[in-house]
């Protein structure tokens, strides 16, 4: 059965509909973990929402070349920010990925996938996709499940990462009003 992905190519994506606040945000292609970081002073966090196994979305599946169905391992997790949860990050891992030293990928507990990402000499990162998500979406609805208000539309980017070669799907939805996220100026030397 045929679905609609709200995801698309940076290119695709008509730049007037984005808040200004989250552009700089959508298209870095470095680490979100080390900007977070940067402007959190100290107060970044992980917090574990659940993972296991589970079947992927169709648009997941697709993105990763999976059969339907295929069981994948998820990690949900909120990217808190003095307390408050700032992104929801979902990363879909395919089976074939989590062999030999990958394996430590369902075991993150509270550490941040980007830091071990990022670490990852054999770490190459697919093209960029961007969306923005309405209520009824799964994705909308499992980003926002734990929060009080629930926001009409949430944005967010996703791209494939490949380990050694072996793909792995994150998406990182922001939840928060990026314009007031500054990193500190650098110290003189």
């Amino acid at each position: 059965m045929p679905f609609f992905s709200p995801w698309r190519a940076p290119r695709l994506v008509v730049r007037s509909k984005i808040p200004a606040s989250l552009w700089n945000w959508l298209f870095d292609s470095a680490s979100l973990t080390r900007r977070l970081l940067e402007v959190c002073d100290g107060t970044f966090e992980v917090r574990v929402l659940r993972q296991g196994w589970q079947r992927a979305l169709a648009e997941e599946s697709c993105e990763l070349e999976l059969r339907a169905r295929a069981p994948v391992f998820v990690r949900e997790v909120y990217l808190l920010c003095h307390g408050e949860p700032w992104v929801f990050a979902r990363t879909v891992i395919p089976r074939a990925t989590l062999s030999g030293k990958y394996r430590r990928l369902t075991r993150l507990g509270n550490q941040s996938l980007g830091a071990v990402l990022f670490a990852d000499r054999t770490m190459r990162r697919g093209e960029l996709e961007i969306a923005c998500l309405m209520r009824g979406q799964a994705l909308f609805e499992g980003a926002v499940r734990h929060l009080a208000a629930k926001p009409q539309s949430i944005w967010g980017r996703r791209s494939v990462f490949q380990l050694s070669g072996k793909p792995l799907l994150l998406s990182e939805i922001f939840l928060h009003d990026m314009s007031t996220c500054k990193p500190k100026p650098s110290k003189p030397l």
